[in-house]
Order: C-alpha cells, then structure tokens, then sequence
C-alpha cells in the first residue's frame, strides 16, 4: 500500500472558512461514493459546523486524564482500524494531552499518511514554525502550538482560504467566530485590521513561494527555458567594481514596485581574466543585496553577456539591472560591451535596464573580455589584415618602387599586425601568401614563382621564419594569459567558498547549491555509503531532478575518499573544471564532518548536563532528603518506645515533627520530579484564561498566614495560563522571599497591568542579591549566600523560571527600594487565542485558491 496524500486548507487568521472547506470536501467526496470520516473536529457546541458534521461519519475520540480533568483526542488506532479512504482531521498544529500516542497532531497525521489513508486538514499561517518570531512582532502573541513547515511543504495540495481583514472582521461582530463575551476583546486585539492585513500578506506570500517552487520543477522537468513571468524577478549583473551598490538599489526599488518581486545579484567570474575585480568590494555588495532581501550568486563563465542571460532564464527572471560601461571611448574599438550584448540577444521576454552611475567612461583596469583565448572579433581581425594585407600592400607597391628589401619589411610588418591580433594561424597564413606574393611581384624573375638569386630564397625564408617566430610568441602570450586569468577565477572562488566554510556561515545544502550554480548544473548531491558493498545514501542535495541512487546515474561524479563522492546532474564538465569540483567536494565532506560533530557535541553537552544535574541531585539527596527522614524516623521510634510514658505534649510536639518533616520532604521531592520534566522537556502546559485573583491566593498555603500582604485587584486583565504550573511559580517565590525575609517583615505580593503583560512582583526585605548573581539564583542546586543545606535543595527559583516561560511568560529578579529583592513575573495578557478554537463556518463557501 502507497502512502496517501496530504491536503491542507491553510488560512490567515481563525474565522476565514477552513473547517467549513474541510468539511464541504468531506461531503463532496463521500456523495462520489468515497469512503470518508471524520477522525477530529471540535465544534465548540457551534450550531453551523454540528449541522456540517451530520452525514459525515465520526470516529469516536480517544478520552485522556489529566491533572483530574478528562480531555478529548484523536484516537489513530481507532481511525487505522476503520481504514478509511479519506480522514477529515482539523487544527494540523495542535498539541495533544500528555499521555496521548503523539505529541503533536501533525504526527498523528504522519502515521495515518504512512497507512495509505488520504488526509485532509487545516492549519492557520501563524503556526508555521518559520514563521513565529514575525507573527510575534505583528500580534504580540507567541503561538505555542505550530508545526514544522517542512510538514506542511510536503503536502500534495495547498488550497489557500482567503478573506478580506474587512469581511473578516464583520463575521467577527455577528458572533461567527468567538462567543459575544470575547467578540469585543479579540477585535480591539488580535483581529486588528493591521494585524489581518499582515496575516494575509504573509500566507498570500508563502503560499505565492510554494506555487514558485512547484513552477520550478515543472520547468526543469519539462526543460522549459522560455521565461514566464509570472513573478518579477530582477537579476542584478556585478563586475565587482564600485557602481555595484548603486546597482543592487536600483534594483531593489524596481522590485518593490512589484508584490513579491525578487533581486538576485550575480557575479561572472571570466575566464579570461580581463575583469579587475576586488573581493572586498564584492563582499560589500554580498552584504548590501542580503540586507535588501536579496540573494548573490557566483558565477563561472567564458562568455559574460551568453553566461549572464543563461543565469537569468534559469532562474525565470523576467528584468536585467546593468550598468552603463566603465569603458573609455577607444575601447569600444574591440566590441559592443556586455550590456549592448545582453540588450540585444535578451529577447522580448527579458528587459534590460541599463542604469548610470559616477563611473561611467572613467576607464576600467584592462580592456574588456572578448571571450575565448584571444576573442572573436580580434581573431576575425586577424584573419581580416593577414589575408586582404598583402594584397592591398602589393597594390600600392606596385605604383611606388621601394626595392625588394623595403617590399619584405612592410610585407613582414603586415605579417606581425596579423600575428598580434589574430595570434598563430592567420599570422602563417599571411607569412605564406606574403611570400608568394614577393616571390611573384618584386623577386626577379618577376610574375613567375621561380628565384633566380639564391640570396632572394635566403631572405624569403628569413620573413617567412620571423612571420611565424612572432605569432608563436604572441600565441603563447595568449595561452598563459588565459591559464592565469582561470587560476585567477579558480582562487577567486575558492577563496571565497573556504572563508565561507571556515567561519562556519555554510550548510552543506547551501554549498551544494554554490556548487549548482558555479558549474551551471541541475542538481548536486553528496552520496555517502558505509562500506564497498554498502548501498548508497543522500547526505545533503540541491537543484531539481530525480535523486540519485549511485554516483555512475550522475554525469558528473567527484570521489572523496573510499565511501563519499560528489554527483552532479546536467551536462559532461570539462577536465579544467575539474580541479574546482574536487575542492568543493572537499569542503562539502568537511561541512559533512562539522554538522555530524556539531550534533555529537550538542547530544555530549546534553549528557553532561543530565550528568551535572543527577551529580547535584545525588549530593542534594544525600543531605537534604536524609534529614527529614532522620527525624521522621526518630520521632516514630521515640513514640513506639516503651520504655518511656509520653505525655500528651509530648506525643503532639513528636507528631508535629513528623507532620514537619513530611511536608518538608514532600516540597523537596515535588521540586525535584518539576526540575526533572524542565530537562527533559515533557512540561506541556493547557493554556487557558484565568483572573490572577483566583490563583495568587492558593498559592499561598505553605507560609505562615501573617507572613504574607496581598495586593491583587479584581479589575486586572485575564492572563492565559496554566493555573497548575502559575500556582507552583508563585507559590516557590512566595516560600523563598519568606525564608529570607527578616523576622515581622512581611512579603508583598501585588499585581498590575502593563500593556498587554500582567505582572506579579513577590517583594521581600531580605539582605537582596548583587547584580552579578541575579541570574545565577535561577540555576538548578543553587543557594545563594549562608543559607543553611536545611533550607533546600535550590530548585524553588529554577523550577519558577522554567514553569513560568513554559506558559509564554517571564520571571526576572530585582532590587527592592529600601533593600530587599523582588521577583518580577510577567505573563500574557489573555487575547484571542486562535489554537483551541477551530474556524468559523459559514453558509456560503469562501474564496479559495488551490495550488
């Protein structure tokens, strides 16, 4: 059985119509007779979306216990048992009850996938994992339930639910989404306009790079080179010189003329070398284009304006940002120049902007490459002065006698121009036709090819051997000009890919597809295997095309070492290449090796924290938990003892011990489990929302009753918390701040509102903590100053601090006024939380579009 496919109905915001496309889609499919259930969806007692629900079968859920309350959940082995076609599974990034199969829903899902059943979901844009910090930034809200949007990517259909913030807003009032207690509330917060607009932009864009993503591989499947311009994508062309940066903003301006336009910046390294480019100003113009929101990418290539087109409809750009030539007046002699080049092969699917700047007609450091080892036209050159030179020197010598000694001097001067411009061959062919036209003009016997005087044969070979002497040499000026221009551009590259490396700014999929892109490949990947006959796996790959299973598929293959090889895909790579390739192979299994150490170390320094941690744990429990126990058992023997006739107080006083000593293990042993879920990771909190007056007061049941003032007004703002995990963090201040508080002074316990934070601020008069240890008194098995080893196994403040940045909030310590330390929790005002609350339905169907 095949693994079935995902579909998934994203939206910007809650309300816009996912649950009901969900649910319509269900309906469609089981009307086509397919067979369709529904494993989870919560309709939060809606009238609407339990009319939807009617016809559709459900799956019973799956029931849960936690912390004395029963909560509800997808049960996947009842859905794998019913083996259904088709399951409607709502809210992709929901977090399930401890205790359930999975942690997440988006892995229940994975494993109904994995059995071959189709499944189809939703998901709100804000709980891209990706995308968390920016909607933090528009909201104000951290979402804690999100999915990796690799999850997501994988789907095999995106339909995006759009809305207007308008339209969105109106439902919102009409009681579409929340209940009419919170319609207020959520439309002066989270479902601002602004806030909507950015939401909608930001699926719009996602879903806009997903539908690229799709295009892209559908042009390489099909190896269409054709541009569609379907998105406004602005290829930048650098040389390296100073005009790049006016370049890369001239082009960021034309882009954001567009919606979703794109800057790429692209450097031709020549392989005749006649750019003088300067790495540091490169490096500059790397910086700028990524500061903008661009990308920058190193090119090789032998012809600049072909290479430079070549890069542009790869990437299906659709305008060329050049600038105006750094070239004096006399250079155009040797050639159009690259931007009336591009201008002119570009086509009408390409625009070409050519931008002036301060350097314009300044001269540049060595002319102008002409492509190849000498270039076209100067060898056309060549061929032109050695071939028609001759003839129209003969002409005018034949009106003007000079004397044979005159007449091969200029016919040899013909033959050097022809050498120096055309290099080898048109400099022999004009030293040949030369000589036969001395021979027949100007040698006596005159019109005839015979020599009468012996010493003309002599000169005649004299002019022969210089014409070809001087062309030798100016061909082999040419070779070794072009092997230093191509080691130039090698150490150019390699330069930059090793700073790269070694400062450690480089994937190996971001090496992967420098590796692409510089050799002009469809796709490069790194192969590994174990041993000889070990098969073949993929450690890393960029580009498009089917995956390689053995580097022989691939046409180009780089071997490092024994059991590792670089493939690349696309086209046969000339041997001069060759000596690049195998250097990015290189630093490809050397980014390989410090990713697969880097984990190592990561996994070593979580083993040396469990280490340190079961080491403090050891030396808390030899003390701190042996001395209650001590006295538990002294008491409970003391009373058991025949030999002695308590009295009354007495008996009372050993009991309390014992009732003292309990209480104090069992605060011990609670810190300890709390510290031991923060490291590992399994504290999940059940966000709710909760008036801070009703959990301030619970906590305080471990301190004495007069040891505490309470200053919590009635009129604060809700906070979304879990009421558990906020009464433990108060509950561990409220207990350190009296143990340190000197005797008659109490602890004050006051909250306020802050914009959308509601702080509680635990004061005590205590001696106070120095600045340089504030931090220091979070961490686990730490007592600060002579605290007595009776007082603690300092967990209280670390396991306060973990509970209370589980909840989304913060705890901070600073000093009293007067003296004293204060302990500053700031929580999340409560909002519209969009996780627990599934999208409103509606009668009509909304505004859809698939990709």
């Amino acid at each position: 059985m095949g693994r079935g496919t995902l579909r998934i109905y994203l939206g910007a915001a809650p309300g816009v119509g996912k649950t009901y496309a969900m649910l319509a889609e269900g309906h469609r499919r089981t009307e086509r007779g397919t067979a369709c259930v529904v494993a989870f969806v919560e309709h939060h007692g809606r009238p609407r979306t339990e009319v939807l629900l009617h016809g559709l079968e459900q799956v019973p859920r799956r029931g849960l216990e936690y912390r004395g309350a029963v909560f509800e959940e997808m049960d996947v082995d009842a859905v794998l048992r019913r083996a259904p076609a088709v399951a409607l599974v709502d809210e992709l990034a929901h977090t399930n009850v401890p205790g359930s199969r999975n942690a997440k829903r988006w892995q229940d899902v994975e494993e109904l996938l994995a059995a071959g059943i189709d499944v189809v979901s939703t998901v709100n844009i804000q709980h891209l994992e990706s995308l968390g910090d920016i909607v933090e930034s528009i909201t104000g809200v951290r979402q804690r339930e999100t999915v990796p949007d690799e999850v997501v990517r994988r789907a095999d259909q995106i339909e995006l639910v759009d809305m207007s913030p308008q339209a969105l807003r109106r439902r919102m009032a009409h009681g579409n989404i929340y209940a009419p207690d919170k319609v207020d509330a959520a439309l002066s917060n989270y479902f601002r306009p602004g806030n909507l607009t950015a939401l909608r932009e930001l699926a719009l864009l996602w879903v806009a790079d997903r539908v690229d993503e799709y295009l892209n591989e559908y042009r390489s499947e099909h190896r269409v080179s054709a541009i569609w311009g379907s998105r406004e994508r602005i290829v930048v062309g650098l040389t390296g010189g100073p005009e790049g940066r006016t370049l890369i903003r001239r082009a960021a301006r034309l882009a954001e003329k567009g919606a979703g336009g794109e800057v790429m910046a692209v450097y031709i390294a020549r392989s005749d070398g006649l750019t003088s480019a300067s790495p540091k100003e490169l490096a500059v113009q790397r910086t700028l284009v990524e500061d903008l929101g661009g990308t920058f990418h190193h090119v090789v290539g032998d012809d600049i304006p072909a290479a430079l087109l070549d890069f542009a409809r790869g990437v299906n750009a659709t305008q060329i940002v050049l600038g105006s030539s750094r070239r004096k007046a006399w250079q155009y002699v040797f050639g159009p120049g690259v931007g009336a080049t591009v201008a002119r092969d570009s086509g009408p699917d390409l625009d070409v902007h050519i931008v002036t700047h301060e350097e314009v007609a300044k001269g540049r450091g060595l002319p102008v490459a002409r492509g190849g080892r000498l270039g076209r036209a100067r060898i056309l050159w060549g061929w032109a002065v050695g071939l028609a030179g001759p003839v129209v020197l003969a002409l005018g010598l034949n009106t003007v006698g000079l004397g044979l000694a005159n007449d091969m001097l200029l016919f040899l001067a013909v033959t050097v121009a022809a050498a120096l411009l055309g290099g080898l061959l048109p400099a022999l062919a004009s030293a040949a036709f030369g000589s036969l036209l001395l021979n027949y003009f100007y040698t006596p016997p005159l019109h005839r090819l015979t020599v009468a005087d012996p010493k003309n044969i002599v000169a005649i070979a004299i002019f022969f051997g210089v014409g070809m002497s001087v062309a030798s040499v100016v061909d082999l000026a040419a070779r070794r000009t072009d092997q230093a221009a191509r080691l130039r551009a090698e150490s150019e590259i390699l330069s930059f890919l090793a700073g790269n490396v070694l400062r450690g700014e480089t994937s190996l999929e971001e090496l992967l597809e420098r590796v692409r892109e510089t050799f002009a490949m469809e796709s490069a990947a790194l192969l590994e295997r174990e041993s000889d006959v070990a098969p073949w796996t993929c450690a890393g790959r960029a580009g498009f095309g089917p995956p390689l299973e053995r580097p022989e598929e691939a046409d180009v293959d780089m071997p490092v070492g024994d059991h590792m090889a670089l493939a690349l895909t696309g086209r046969v790579l000339p041997a001069a290449d060759r000596r690049v390739l195998a250097a990015f192979a290189a630093q490809a299994a050397v980014v390989l090796d410090r990713r697969r150490l880097q984990e190592e170390a990561d996994q070593a320094r979580a083993l040396a924290e469990g280490n340190r941690i079961r080491t403090a744990l050891l030396a808390a429990v030899s003390h701190d938990l042996r001395t209650p126990l001590a006295g538990i058992k002294a008491a409970v023997s003391s009373l058991r003892s025949d030999d002695v006739a308590w009295s009354e107080e007495d008996r009372a006083e050993l009991l309390k011990g014992i009732e003292e000593g309990a209480d104090r293990l069992d605060h011990l042993v609670g810190n300890l489990l709390d510290m031991s879920r923060l490291q590992t990771g399994t504290v999940t909190p059940l966000i709710r929302e909760i008036d801070v007056d009703e959990v301030v007061p619970m906590a305080l049941g471990g301190v004495p009753e007069d040891s505490v003032d309470l200053d919590v007004p009635e009129t604060l703002p809700m906070v979304a918390v879990d009421p558990g995990l906020l009464e433990r963090s108060v509950a561990n201040l409220v207990e350190n701040a009296v143990k340190y508080s000197p005797p008659g002074r109490r602890v004050l316990v006051a909250a306020s509102a802050i914009a959308d934070r509601v702080e509680v601020r635990v004061v005590d008069r205590g001696p106070g903590v120095p600045d340089e240890a504030k931090e220091r008194i979070f961490e686990p098995f730490q007592r600060y100053g002579d605290a007595p080893r009776g007082a603690g196994v300092g967990l209280g403040l670390a396991v306060a601090r973990g509970f209370a940045e589980a909840m989304g909030g913060t705890l901070a310590a600073e000093d009293t006024p007067g003296g004293g330390l204060t302990m500053v929790l700031s929580l999340c005002a409560a909002g519209p939380r969009p996780e627990p609350l599934p999208a409103a339905e509606f009668r009509t169907e909304p505004e859809r579009h698939t990709i």
